[in-house]
C-alpha cells in the first residue's frame, strides 16, 4: 500500500463532506425502508480512488448522525466501509457497483427490519421488504449515476494524479 499523502487526506475530506451534505440535504427519502441517496452513487469511488474509502466512511458516519435509527451510525457506516474496502479490489469499473449494493442491502436491510420488527416472529418479512427496497434503491445510485461518475472522472486532468495507473485502463 503506498503512502497516505496530504492530498490524500485532502481528498478524503471533501469527499466526506460532499457525501454528508448529499445525504442530509437532499429532499429524497435517505432514512427510511424506501430510501435512494444520492450520495451512495460515492460509493464506487474506491474503484478509483484508494483515498475515497476512509472519505466515504467518515462522511456516512456524519450523515447517519442524522438518521432516526441510532444504530446506523455504526451499522450503516460499517457497510459503506467494507463496501469501499471490496470495492477498491474490483477488476472492473461494472463490477464496482455490486458491493455497495450487497452489503448495504443484506446490512441496512437487517438494521431496519430488527428496528421495526424486532427478531420476533415479523422480522422474516420485514428484512425482505427492507433489504429489497434498500437493495434497489442503492442499485439505482450506483448503477446509473456511480456508473457516470466512473465514466466521467478519469477525464478530469485535475483528478487523474490521484487514480492509481492500472484503473486508468480498466474504466473503459
Amino acid at each position: 500500500m503506498s503512502k497516505f499523502t496530504i492530498k490524500d487526506l485532502t481528498l478524503a475530506a471533501l469527499i466526506a463532506a460532499v457525501y454528508a451534505v448529499l445525504t442530509v440535504a437532499l429532499p429524497v427519502p435517505a432514512f427510511s425502508g424506501v430510501q435512494f441517496r444520492v450520495a451512495e452513487a460515492m460509493t464506487v469511488l474506491p474503484f478509483l480512488f484508494p483515498a475515497a474509502t476512509p472519505g466515504l466512511f467518515v462522511g456516512c458516519v456524519i450523515a447517519n448522525l442524522f438518521s432516526p435509527y441510532p444504530l446506523d451510525v455504526v451499522c450503516g457506516s460499517a457497510a459503506t466501509l467494507i463496501a469501499c474496502l471490496l470495492t477498491q479490489r474490483m477488476p472492473n469499473r461494472w463490477l464496482a457497483s455490486l458491493p455497495p449494493v450487497v452489503c448495504n442491502m443484506v446490512i441496512v436491510g437487517a438494521e431496519i427490519a430488527w428496528f421495526e420488527a424486532g427478531f420476533g416472529p415479523g422480522f422474516g418479512a420485514a428484512y425482505a421488504f427492507n433489504a429489497l427496497t434498500v437493495g434497489l434503491g442503492e442499485l439505482a445510485a450506483c448503477l446509473i449515476l456511480g456508473q457516470l461518475l466512473l465514466s466521467a472522472l478519469p477525464r478530469v486532468p485535475a483528478l487523474r494524479p490521484f487514480i492509481p495507473e492500472r484503473r486508468l485502463t480498466t474504466t473503459r
